[in-house]
């Protein structure tokens, strides 16, 4: 095990577990006498879920069901690096209350550009967020959860100890980039199941928002690390009730933003997963919540005014989101996810009329209040 990363579940064994779990607190007295094995794939790792047998001496915490997750961070035309690794060890290891499975072990090597982590399997209680509709109770639990995290690395003086820096301009305008060739293919083949102005919207939000985007980086308060791809499968939800929540699977490519207004995650969630009528009724009580746990949290100075003008900045985000899934042409297999995203999307810039965020290049709401 090079640099202590796991990178097949031959490498563990009943002592490896005993070592990480004792080291972690969960485990003080007694070993791991036997485990079982459940092996699984995702999209860019390979897990295995372990069902744990302790001795009968054995005290502590003593998890009985565990998730090891192994990542190769070179995916060939894409890759990312130890984002995920430095999410479970490093960046929230102090917030109470963060919406975080237990992490009992972490590894990452640059030299093999791999990582492993090894959580908590909560899957007897909780499921994907897909798997439920959403409702206003989940939503104020997920602006709960992800003020809660933003609140930790809020601002500019916060992201400098974490040994981030604002994304500059060739970064933002590179991530609109990749996705814009998705207009064309789309544009091209399902014209007639848009509205009659979404093409030329699209094109225009294309031209002109990335320089809204840049502008907006003038002033540092509403940045944060965020999470990035809080889709429907990245929110694990209880079976039964709304809470607790996880957020799992912050893996962002090369071209990804990772310190960006926090309002976008919860934007995100909100706007491409959810239908459009439940985004309708519940935004508001849910960016009023996600507002208030903020300054609960130490946020300060940050309105409630500039949060919604985040908000409507952020949204046109959720078009390059849908549109990214056809920079290479129209992606067949997905086309039922992207497409309802798109028109989820473009929905909610007409319902917020978010094109007045640069129609008059007011400077997109650059100011610190």
């Amino acid at each position: 095990m090079p640099d202590g990363v796991i990178t097949s579940i031959d490498q563990v064994t009943s002592a490896w577990l005993t070592s990480v779990l004792a080291e972690s607190g969960a485990l003080t007295h007694g070993a791991v006498a036997s485990f079982e094995v459940d092996a699984g794939q995702g999209n860019w790792s390979t897990n295995a879920k372990l069902i744990v047998i302790y001795t009968e001496d054995a005290q502590g915490a003593l998890p009985r069901r565990l998730f090891l997750k192994m990542v190769s961070t070179d995916q060939q035309d894409e890759s990312f690096d130890e984002s995920e690794f430095t999410y479970y060890s490093r960046d929230y290891v102090d917030v109470v209350d963060a919406p975080l499975l237990r992490c009992y072990d972490a590894a990452y090597s640059g030299q093999l550009k791999r990582y492993h982590i090894l959580l908590d399997d909560v899957s007897e209680t909780h499921t994907t967020a897909g798997e439920k509709a959403p409702t206003l109770g989940y939503g104020l639990a997920l602006a709960e959860g992800f003020a809660v995290l933003h609140a930790r690395w809020w601002g500019g003086e916060r992201l400098a100890e974490a040994g981030a820096s604002m994304h500059s301009a060739s970064h933002i305008q590179r991530y609109a980039a990749i996705a814009e060739p998705g207009v064309a293919h789309i544009v091209g083949r399902f014209a007639g199941q848009l509205e009659l102005h979404w093409p030329d919207a699209m094109r225009e939000l294309y031209a002109r928002h990335p320089q809204a985007m840049i502008a907006r980086t003038a002033g540092s308060n509403g940045f944060t690390l965020i999470h990035g791809d809080p889709n429907e499968h990245n929110i694990l939800v209880p079976r039964l009730g709304d809470r607790p929540v996880y957020l799992i699977d912050r893996q962002p490519f090369d071209w990804s933003l990772t310190v960006w207004l926090g309002i976008y995650d919860l934007t995100y969630a909100m706007v491409l997963d959810w239908p459009t009528e439940t985004r309708r009724q519940c935004e508001m009580p849910v960016l009023q919540r996600y507002h208030a746990t903020l300054i609960e949290n130490g946020v300060r100075d940050y309105s409630w005014e500039q949060l919604f003008d985040d908000y409507r900045l952020c949204v046109p985000m959720c078009v390059y989101v849908a549109t990214e899934f056809c920079r290479g042409g129209i992606n067949e297999r997905w086309i039922d996810t992207w497409l309802t995203m798109l028109k989820r999307a473009l929905t909610a810039c007409d319902d917020l009329d978010c094109h007045a965020m640069w129609k008059y290049d007011t400077g997109c709401g650059v100011n610190e209040n």
